[in-house]
């Protein structure tokens, strides 16, 4: 498997909020307001430092105040800016943890080797994870509960996870 980017995303602006340069965030951390615990973040292309100065969680948004966005203008140019940092500066993945990153782009096999598809995305709607396979064969994508059951192994050194789909229903 080929190395991985040096840099993870780790959210993204999706809007202004208000009159006074704050932003609804998307954030893709494990506990969504952290991600302003992680220092400056870079836009797409590296060029753009974003400091996050604060974040309050709010029903239906993550709402941020960036340093030097002081007007809903400068928010508003800001509305689709990917947010990344440097892997060098994440933590360590604890044992049996992995980041969202580092499974997309796995092959996924069943338990005797055989080819299932590729890892293309990682989703979370609320309850738990889902991988998102694009099947060897062709056809629509898979979408699989990323847990113990279904993913009983993940090895990052040989680019495989192993899938157990559950059964389908009738």
């Amino acid at each position: 498997m080929g190395e991985k980017p040096d840099r993870v995303l780790l959210g993204e602006i999706s809007a202004a909020q208000g009159l006074k340069g704050e932003v609804r965030l998307r954030s893709f951390t494990a506990a969504p307001a952290d991600i302003a615990s992680y220092g400056p973040l870079e836009d797409e292309a590296g060029s753009r430092t974003i400091e996050i100065q604060s974040v309050r969680v709010m029903p239906k948004a993550l709402v941020a105040r960036i340093k030097g966005v002081n007007s809903r203008e400068e928010a508003e140019a800001l509305t689709g800016t990917r947010l990344y940092l440097p892997r060098a500066r994440l933590p360590a993945a604890e044992t049996g943890e992995w980041y969202h990153d580092d499974l997309i782009g796995l092959r996924a096999v069943s338990g005797d080797g055989a080819a299932i598809g590729r890892v293309v995305a990682v989703h979370n709607f609320g309850a738990s994870d889902i991988i998102e396979i694009e099947p060897a064969a062709g056809g629509e994508n898979l979408l699989v509960s990323f847990t113990e059951a279904t993913v009983p192994e993940v090895d990052l050194e040989a680019g495989t996870l192993t899938l157990v789909p559950p059964p389908e229903e009738e």
